[in-house]
């Protein structure tokens, strides 16, 4: 189960610019060294370190390590949960509004035939 405490968390992990910087980066190549997501910031190592941290504390970063590298993957498995918490919701009101309003429109021409026919 997804808890209000981990939700807060992916919250948190994706305020952070230089966060959602990185698991674009992340998106974009998979199992990329820590190594090499440092180099792509202009702020210390350390500095890249936490922004991990807290990305891993979220779920939103698994990593593999292989020898000393330490290779990371994005998880997006926790954006998803939060997507199907509301927006699954509203989309499925939204797809029926559009659909009455389409039926509406529809008969609306069909009438307007109708009458000029």
């Amino acid at each position: 189960m997804f808890t209000d405490e981990a939700m807060s968390a992916v919250f948190h992990a994706l305020a952070h610019e230089s966060r959602r910087q990185i698991l674009d980066i992340l998106k974009a190549s998979p199992g990329c060294p820590v190594g090499e997501i440092a180099r792509q910031f202009d702020v210390s190592r350390i500095a890249v370190m936490n922004h991990l941290a807290v990305l891993e504390k979220a779920g939103l970063v698994t990593s593999e390590k292989r020898g000393r590298t330490r290779h990371l993957y994005l998880n997006a498995v926790p954006i998803r949960m939060i997507q199907e918490r509301w927006m699954d919701d509203y989309s499925e009101q939204f797809a029926g509004r559009l659909t009455s309003l389409k039926q509406m429109a529809e008969a609306a021409v069909q009438q307007k035939d109708k009458d000029n026919g």
